[in-house]
């Protein structure tokens, strides 16, 4: 699979505050990640992040501009 910044992603297991959504904020050996719930951010590394993603749910590419 191929990550990247500003990708939405479904984990395996729901966060604490039951949302199991995740926007990828950096890539590279470590991932940080954002609950898309409750704006928790968590740091974990390559290895655990590929092996806990479900799918990508919404694709950064896919994703459209909107200025605020």
């Amino acid at each position: 699979m191929q990550f990247s910044v500003g990708d939405i992603v479904q984990m395996k297991k729901a966060h604490p505050c039951g949302s199991n959504q995740w926007e990828i904020l950096r890539t590279g050996i470590d991932f940080r990640i954002k609950c898309c719930g409750c704006d928790h951010m968590v740091m974990l590394p390559r290895v655990k992040f590929e092996k806990n993603v479900k799918k990508i749910l919404v694709s950064a590419s896919d994703k459209e501009y909107t200025p605020d």
